[in-house]
């Protein structure tokens, strides 16, 4: 899967032949599965039409600030347009341009929306040898990496003026090769597969009821969303939730009873390198489950249970490869709890709970959590979001 899956990539074409490189490169950025809005200077039309860009980005494409194409009179705002995407792209970007960059000239939308845009921007220079040695264009060059832009070296090959030499927009596919690699190094979970339990379990009594806990499955939801974003590949085994995942490299598994999370963690934990156990697993469930729903006939009723079976104690036993973090949901003695947990389960890290912290436990958009490693080394943070909280636990692995 592609790191540029579900990004929304603003593309600036500026006026120079190798424009016409710019739709094999859209299709790329689509096929990747991007999003991608091309703006035009207003040379680059010469070059190639807006018609083709629109088609293959599947998105109007934009030129000047004021929008005469739909026969009504529109401003297409340039500060929108900076504000839109993940990453901003120059390709190709002239001599010209390169001037107008380095020195802040705006004189077209697309240098409006360059001077708008709070996104990392990449430029992939395209001019002729002798214009790419010039000391005014290394000069720009050097001063647009020094605002932390970063460039896609120009590649050696024919030229449009029939010279042979530096200066060449770089091919589309190593564009798209480059800003990946780029992207990647900023994604420190990438290739990892992390298995994350969330929410609660039900054990059923009869077909109409069950027994349960107020677990909401937001603190293992936020741990899937963040371990996405910095790269992994995420399997989310949900228990009975309202909550959806949104991350395009999470893969959700619904399930409802202990025995159904337990199935599908052992189907999916030998191919994980990480794995964390947020879910609020039942404990016990009724021995015997009801074919029919239960009648309110006596004054008293006795259910019969029988425990659970240990999903992480189970992987504790048999892990190989994985680190292994669970949670301790404690209301007293919690520390001493946490401990002989991480010991008897064979855990890397525990991640504990009080119910009596104001703030935290279920359904709460916060969390406070004490962090302890299986060397009993003990860390605690503050109530944050649960986001937040995520982000302190999965530092554990970076």
């Amino acid at each position: 899967m592609s790191v540029l899956k579900d990004k929304k990539i603003l593309l600036g074409v500026s006026g120079g032949i190798a424009a016409y490189k710019t739709a094999h490169l859209v299709r790329l950025f689509i096929k990747a599965g991007a999003q991608v809005q091309v703006i035009m200077s207003p040379a680059s039309l010469d070059f190639v039409t807006p018609l083709t860009l629109s088609t293959l980005s599947k998105n109007p494409v934009y030129f000047d600030f004021i929008d005469e194409q739909s026969g009504k009179l529109s401003w297409n705002n340039h500060v929108e347009l900076g504000l839109w995407p993940d990453f901003m792209i120059f390709a190709p970007a002239t001599a010209n341009t390169l001037s107008k960059m380095a020195q802040g000239l705006c004189d077209n939308l697309l240098m409006a929306t360059y001077l708008s845009a709070k996104c990392p921007i990449f430029i992939a220079p395209a001019m002729d040898l002798d214009m790419y040695k010039h000391p005014s264009t290394i000069q720009n060059i050097n001063a647009l990496k020094a605002f932390n832009h970063e460039i896609i070296p120009a590649e050696s090959g024919e030229l449009a003026s029939g010279l042979s030499g530096e200066g060449r927009m770089a091919e589309p596919e190593n564009i798209v090769n480059f800003i990946e690699k780029s992207l990647s190094r900023q994604l420190p979970l990438l290739n990892k597969k992390i298995l994350i339990t969330a929410g609660p379990t039900y054990e059923a009594i009869d077909p109409v009821r069950f027994i349960g806990n107020h677990a909401s499955g937001k603190m293992g939801y936020a741990l899937a969303e963040q371990a996405a974003q910095l790269g992994a590949e995420v399997i989310l085994v949900s228990g009975p939730s309202h909550l959806e995942a949104e991350h395009p490299w999470i893969k959700t598994v619904r399930v409802t009873s202990a025995q159904d999370m337990f199935d599908s963690c052992m189907s999916y934990f030998d191919e994980v390198d990480v794995v964390i156990a947020a879910a609020a697993v039942a404990d016990y469930k009724p021995k015997e489950v009801a074919k029919q729903k239960i009648k309110k006939k006596e004054d008293t009723f006795d259910i019969s249970l029988e425990k659970t079976k240990d999903i992480l104690g189970y992987l504790g036993q048999n892990k190989k490869h994985q680190i292994l973090i669970g949670f301790a949901l404690e209301t007293e003695n919690e520390i001493e709890n946490a401990k002989q947990k991480i010991i008897k389960k064979n855990l890397d890290y525990i991640v504990l709970n009080s119910l009596n912290d104001q703030g935290a436990g279920f359904g709460q958009p916060t969390n406070k959590i004490t962090l302890i490693d299986k060397n009993l080394i003990i860390k605690t943070f503050d109530l944050k979001p649960k986001d937040q909280v995520a982000k302190d636990i999965l530092a554990v692995l970076l």
